[in-house]
């Protein structure tokens, strides 16, 4: 009698052929097995971001790679279920990487930089200089009338710091303890109060503001 031996071991098919969102969503080895591969993915792109800026040593960059793809494999699992299915899971989830390696890169640039948050000393004091138009001054003393009448202290940090320092929101967020939706929310505020403002002083036509919007 022939005795027949064990056949080859069965094949697992990449995640990518199956279910990305059933393998992580169901306690067990299925589950470990797409978390270790997804890691994976997230660690390459996080890499590639990193590297792409060319702002930080070989070693600084390693570690904010796996910062960046741990952070991002959390962020995802907790919007899993709001992948729609519209692309491959595997570019929806790269997005989760390449976004959270910026914010790693940008937040490291920031680190030892001050932050005005107390003030106005950054805006322009409205006194004309050399060559500067008479519009140009009134402007300036009215946008600081503004900022001074019209805005809490909150939102005016917020606006100096997003707007005239530049400081990426990401960090802003992190230095005052909010998020960037608080911070978005608080920048739309406060817009839309030194609008009304503007338009109220007359420093901000609103037909001239209709005409751009309609070629927009």
């Amino acid at each position: 009698m022939t005795t027949v031996g064990p056949g080859p071991a069965p094949v697992t098919a990449p995640v990518e052929e199956t279910d990305w969102v059933a393998a992580l969503s169901i306690p067990g080895p299925e589950r470990e097995r797409a978390l270790a591969e997804l890691h994976g993915l997230l660690l390459r792109a996080a890499r590639r971001q990193v590297q792409r800026t060319g702002a930080v040593t070989r070693d600084m960059a390693e570690e904010l790679a796996n910062q960046a793809a741990d952070e991002a494999l959390i962020t995802l699992l907790g919007k899993l279920h709001t992948f729609e299915g519209r692309s491959r899971f595997t570019t929806w989830a790269y997005k989760f990487a390449v976004l959270q390696a910026a914010t790693a890169v940008r937040t490291l640039a920031w680190q030892d930089r001050e932050i005005h948050l107390d003030g106005l000393d950054l805006v322009a004091d409205g006194r004309p200089g050399p060559g500067q138009y008479a519009e140009a001054a009134d402007l300036a003393v009215a946008v600081r009338a503004a900022l001074d009448t019209e805005l809490s202290p909150h939102q005016r940090r917020i606006v100096l710091a997003l707007l005239v320092d530049d400081v990426p929101i990401d960090v802003l967020a992190e230095r005052l303890g909010t998020n960037r939706n608080a911070l978005y929310k608080a920048l739309h505020d406060a817009r839309k109060r030194l609008r009304a403002r503007l338009r109220a002083t007359g420093f901000l036509d609103d037909h001239l503001q209709q005409d751009k919007a309609g070629r927009s």
